[in-house]
């Protein structure tokens, strides 16, 4: 359930910074069907990814985890 919650709210944010999957993995450093696999829940994220993607979303862990 987690990583769906987590998946979710990458695609949440990505969408709302107007980043398509492919922007969003070159930001990040990270390839774009890791990111794909990431918000369709069927990878189980590094904390070390997790930051990278946050990074890349201009995001704060705090701001990223509220209401998951």
């Amino acid at each position: 359930m987690i990583k769906q919650k987590v998946g979710s709210r990458i695609r949440e944010l990505r969408n709302h910074a107007g980043l398509s999957q492919e922007k969003l993995a070159l930001a990040a450093g990270l390839d774009r069907t890791y990111i794909a696999s990431v918000e369709n829940g069927k990878r189980n994220i590094s904390i070390v990814n997790l930051e990278k993607i946050i990074h890349a979303l201009d995001c704060s862990f705090s701001l990223f985890f509220q209401n998951l």
